[in-house]
């Protein structure tokens, strides 16, 4: 089994695979809604203005 990936400490329960516990699967859940993660995106510089004009 591998380790749950919020406290590193437990092996993970498959009932909340990949965490050990609910809580630690309620952690990472709130880290996602706070923005604590984040998956990065490149900016388009051909890409329109939106419709917005100077």
């Amino acid at each position: 089994m591998s380790t749950c990936p919020i406290c590193r400490k437990a092996d993970a329960d498959p009932k909340y695979k990949p965490f050990c516990s609910r809580r630690c699967s309620e952690v990472d859940l709130q880290r996602w809604f706070t923005g604590g993660y984040a998956i990065p995106a490149a900016l388009d510089e051909d890409a329109e203005d939106d419709g917005e004009k100077d």
